[in-house]
């Protein structure tokens, strides 16, 4: 079957080897691990997913009911914020809520001792230590809102208390987590101490290929033994890196001061966003990463009105014409779910592909989809 075009490509074998090596980690090193929604929430296949990890992390009400009622299981849920509104369905939806300040959790904790079942809370730390370069994904940058940051701490942590939380890593590498582990250790000692449970948060890129698993779990048994905690690590990108493609094409090439420019039938915007915010270039099939001399060289465009919707420049060994694909890589993860519908653009569908069945389309969009949004 032949891919229609937008069309996101979720590859169902690429998808089982992370999901096979992430619970091999937490088999081998003796903890839990949980998928994080933020980056990845494609319910459709989270029956896949139950196959090797159970439980999942939310950060918000929707999360929470999409944990309880697609993934069958309470969701571990943070947020900034909590409303009155909001909170009698957190609890509903969660095994654990962790609060992002103290205010808030004295602001909810008689409603979370009136509730007819047991929700173990903790408290989201900021220990102030990051390798995150870009300010938009580090957690931990000065002024930050995530988190209780050491001067904030009370004496001993409230009876209610049970767990500890961070999250300061972003597509990092174990020895990242190691460093970071060894500030909180100097700072949050006594606060590791009280605790029963210990949340790591997510960034921990357990599936690229350079990482050191090896690393990653002698790391945590010993972080394990030497405070007596339960660990928890809610990793997203792992769950889906390099899992699937965005599969468009050229609807037109324009040429202005001498840039070649393809436009395409997505949008970089509204369908690749993170490659604007990060920023980062992702890679297309077939092309050069970089221009080459003597190559035919083009700019992508997206196809909305906004002025810097587009990302540059690739060579090609031919020169592109009106109705070519054009595949970008690794386009599944912190992708379909911050995608938008801005300028009213055709949002692409989504698809599993399975090597015995071929493609299945999960779902496609339409006008309507586009309309109901606004009323």
């Amino acid at each position: 079957m032949q891919v229609p075009s937008p069309c996101y490509v979720l590859d169902e074998h690429l998808f089982r080897k992370n999901l096979e090596l992430i619970k091999s980690v937490k088999e081998r090193a003796g903890v839990d691990i949980i998928l994080a929604f933020k980056a990845f929430s494609l319910w459709p296949v989270f029956p896949i997913v139950r196959e090797y990890i159970p439980y999942s992390t939310a950060s918000s009400i929707h999360e929470a009911r999409l944990a309880y009622e697609e993934m069958g299981t309470l969701a571990h849920t943070y947020s900034p914020a909590y409303t009155e509104r909001d909170f009698p369905g957190i609890m509903q939806y969660s095994s654990h809520i962790t609060f992002n300040s103290f205010s808030q959790f004295e602001r909810f904790l008689p409603m979370v001792k009136s509730f007819d079942r047991k929700i173990s809370l903790g408290v989201r730390i900021n220990h102030g230590y990051s390798e995150v370069a870009t300010d938009l994904y580090n957690p931990s940058s000065p002024g930050s809102r995530m988190g209780v940051a050491l001067e904030k701490m009370p004496e001993r942590l409230p009876e209610e208390i049970e767990g500890i939380h961070f999250h300061s890593l972003c597509e990092s590498s174990s020895y990242s987590l190691e460093k970071t582990l060894r500030a909180i250790e100097e700072k949050f000692a006594p606060y590791l101490q009280q605790a029963k449970w210990i949340n790591m948060g997510g960034g921990h890129l357990m599936t690229r290929k350079d990482y050191d698993v090896e690393h990653l779990i002698a790391l945590l048994k010993d972080f394990k033994q030497k405070w007596n905690l339960d660990i928890i690590l809610e990793p997203g990108s792992a769950f889906a890196w390099e899992t699937g493609v965005l599969v468009s094409e050229v609807v037109d090439i324009v040429e202005n001061s001498g840039i070649r420019t393809a436009i395409l039938n997505v949008s970089f915007t509204a369908h690749m966003p993170d490659c604007l915010e990060m920023p980062y270039k992702p890679r297309i099939r077939g092309a050069y990463h970089e221009p080459v001399e003597g190559k035919p060289t083009y700019r992508m465009g997206g196809n909305s009105c906004l002025a810097g919707d587009f990302i540059g420049d690739w060579s090609f060994d031919q020169p592109l014409r009106v109705g070519d694909k054009i595949v970008f890589e690794d386009m599944i993860h912190y992708t379909i779910v911050k995608t938008t519908m801005f300028n009213g653009v055709p949002h692409p569908s989504i698809g599993l592909w399975n090597d015995n069945n071929g493609l299945k389309i999960l779902r496609s969009f339409d006008y309507h989809d586009y309309k109901s949004r606004m009323g």
